[in-house]
């Protein structure tokens, strides 16, 4: 019978027949599921809000990730709508509205006014609507009204 020990050196010695013979296999990712819309999210939603560098006086930040279904491959310039009860109005009022892009590695960014309680719990919208993807509202809910930040993340399904 043959004992095999492994420490750091024969480890790293052996690492290239390892390799070469098939007993290291790479690491596979599982399928990454679409975001599914969450029940309330479209609520006093207003189609086709405008792409702005702030929403009102700013204080806030809404920001998140948007990745594809399936291979979790970052999307670059998906536009995401965000709107929220505010120190500077409710939900429902154009004012409260505007809508981002996300950069080269799907992040986005939007600062808005501080979020505040709507029907008892501090929450903000988020909405995917641009047509390559299916459309996916969001309602996260703030674990404080005293939180400065919101995240939020998509990974969005292909039509």
């Amino acid at each position: 019978m043959t004992t095999v020990l492994f420490n750091r050196r024969t480890l790293l010695a052996a690492g290239g027949s390892v390799v070469a013979t098939g007993l290291l296999a790479p690491a596979r990712a599982q399928e990454l599921a679409a975001t599914p819309s969450m029940r309330g999210g479209s609520n006093n939603y207003h189609p086709d809000a405008p792409i702005v560098d702030r929403i009102g006086g700013g204080g806030f930040w809404m920001t998140g990730t948007v990745r594809r279904a399936g291979d979790g491959a970052p999307l670059a310039g998906q536009r995401i709508q965000i709107w929220a009860h505010t120190t500077e109005g409710h939900e429902r009022e154009p004012q409260s509205h505007g809508a981002t892009l996300t950069d080269s590695n799907g992040i986005f960014r939007l600062e808005m006014p501080q979020i505040v309680p709507a029907f008892g719990q501090p929450h903000g919208h988020l909405a995917y609507d641009s047509g390559d993807f299916e459309t996916v509202f969001l309602r996260p809910v703030m674990s404080s009204a005293r939180d400065t930040s919101l995240e939020a993340h998509f990974v969005l399904q292909p039509v």
